[in-house]
């Protein structure tokens, strides 16, 4: 670039005592004449009125996208003190002196920098008052002069700010967005721009780089007050800082409303819920094992917050049906069954958010009874079996009870009373049956699969041995059920009876976990034990 004027940049004004001298005609006349008289010559430079000073400087103020290209030169009005000058000269780029060698043509200087200049650098040539020229003749005030090899020297300029100031936002994951009159750097953001009190979140950039964008990693705290902090030193793309620090505050939360329970449903699988009744002595009876829980509040909740609140006490472990987020009721059912004619509680504690912040400040309770008829799982009533299973139409049969256990079974040989075929000989095989009477939920009827795993006969002493081979729900051979259980499904397990002339205990058994054709299962054993 050419050559500009030195008062382009010149700082302002610092007072000093001047060296040069101001010569009155008087003085001057006074001057020559003694001068004359003596046959001494008067010094041009004596007359000289003007200060030192640099008239001229390079590369000139401004931009220069070139900076290979530029040369750095200060001409001077009057012929300079070299040592001087250099001494008290100085070239620095974004703050940082440079190094370098000085050149000399005259009354110009040409400083030659040891390291190329640089592309987007603010570089500031310096010459501080001390300088003088080869008569002791100093600078009236210092020289400065500046130029750039940013495209854009221009600081950014916050345009606009959300939240704006003393803005009171409801949103917990409120973002906060800072609009700049340029593209910003993204570490500026992480390392000036601060939040009291501190949050942690992370930054990212929209709009060409000149919209910067905070989103939360966590809920703003309700009804804090929070401060924007964007230090001086916050700089833009091309490298120029805002200049100044700025702040701006906002306050989370204008709902100070603290979320209610209204009301907890018992919702079954299908059909019309009940309303569960709270209370510490009040027992909800009727819970089903596909029944859920439904809490509905008088307000929007963090349904997460919900789950983490809710203890089921004594019962199996829960899980939210809910999605999570902000609804006003939410939906919890249980991982396992819970056991029948079982005790327990849902309790709700203090702690449940709103949209806002606000958290409920009451604790709930509603005990129930899991003894739902649906849910009743299947049980053995008592057994019923022929004494005289190859009689014709009286076949002697004989029911026993599971409440009655250790009665006399007359499993005989016929050979005692005749017809030997008739009752159980001893060591042979009799095809005979036992029936089993059960009692389940309403419409259900025993998994016969389930039955067939687990009824077995065992005996002490060897005294009998059975073999089932087949489970009959229909075509008995008995056509009339036991009198006075006419009520209970009724099943008949066929097979073979091997008799023999030791007496024992026999043990008529169903191990745990039958089922049903709803899905109950038993955890109890059944076993009607006689006596042979």
């Amino acid at each position: 670039m050419n050559d500009g004027m030195a008062d382009s940049g010149k700082t302002a004004k610092r007072p000093r005592r001047k060296k040069y001298m101001r010569i009155t005609f008087f003085a001057f006349l006074s001057a020559f004449a003694a001068c004359s008289d003596q046959g001494i010559g008067l010094s041009p430079d004596l007359l000289r009125s003007s200060p030192f000073e640099a008239v001229r400087w390079s590369p000139g103020g401004g931009y220069h996208a070139d900076p290979s290209t530029l040369s750095v030169s200060l001409a001077f009005s009057h012929t300079p003190d070299r040592a001087s000058v250099e001494r008290h000269f100085s070239l620095s780029g974004n703050g940082d002196r440079l190094g370098g060698a000085f050149r000399w043509e005259g009354k110009k200087m040409h400083f030659l920098p040891s390291a190329p200049l640089e592309k987007n650098q603010d570089y500031v040539i310096s010459l501080a008052a001390d300088a003088h020229d080869t008569d002791g003749v100093s600078m009236d005030r210092a020289f400065e002069g500046r130029f750039t090899t940013r495209p854009d020297a221009a600081r950014p300029v916050l345009v606009s700010v959300f939240p704006a100031m003393n803005a009171v936002v409801d949103d917990p994951y409120a973002e906060i967005r800072l609009v700049f009159s340029q593209a910003v750097s993204p570490n500026s953001l992480r390392d000036y721009v601060s939040f009291d009190p501190s949050m942690n979140g992370s930054w990212r950039l929209e709009g060409e780089g000149t919209a910067a964008v905070f989103s939360p990693a966590e809920p703003w705290n309700h009804g804090r007050r929070y401060e924007i902090r964007i230090a001086a030193s916050f700089a833009g793309n091309a490298g120029m800082t805002i200049g100044k620090d700025f702040s701006s505050v906002f306050i989370i939360g204008s709902d100070m409303e603290k979320p209610r329970l209204l009301e907890a449903w018992r919702i079954p699988k299908s059909g019309v819920g009940e309303k569960l009744v709270e209370g510490q002595f009040i027992w909800n009876s009727g819970w089903e094992k596909d029944d859920r829980l439904r809490l509905a509040f008088s307000e929007p909740v963090d349904t997460l917050s919900a789950r983490n609140c809710l203890i089921a006490g004594e019962a199996p472990s829960i899980r939210m049906e809910t999605m999570p987020g902000l609804r006003d009721e939410a939906v919890f059912c249980f991982e396992t069954v819970p056991a029948y004619e079982s005790r327990f509680s849902f309790r709700l504690k203090t702690g449940v958010r709103d949209g806002a912040g606000n958290e409920s400040a009451d604790e709930y309770v509603f005990r129930v009874v899991a003894d739902g008829g649906g849910s009743k799982p299947p049980a053995l009533v008592g057994i019923r079996l022929p004494l005289a299973p190859g009689s014709g139409t009286d076949k002697e049969l004989t029911n026993y009870a599971v409440d009655s256990p250790f009665e006399d079974l007359p499993v005989e040989d016929a050979s005692a009373i005749g017809n030997g075929q008739e009752r159980y000989p001893y060591s042979k095989q009799t095809e005979t049956w036992i029936e089993c009477y059960f009692e389940t939920a309403p419409g259900l009827t025993i998994d016969t699969l389930s039955l067939m795993a687990l009824f077995r006969v065992e005996t002490s002493n060897n005294a009998l041995v059975f073999s089932p081979r087949q489970i009959k729900a229909h075509s008995f051979s008995a056509v009339d059920p036991q009198p006075g259980w006419e009520q209970y499904q009724r099943l008949e397990i066929a097979g073979y009876l091997t008799n023999t002339v030791n007496s024992g205990v026999v043990n008529v058994q169903i191990d745990s976990g039958l089922k049903d054709s709803g899905g109950n299962r038993s955890e109890k054993a059944f076993r009607v034990s006689l006596v042979k």
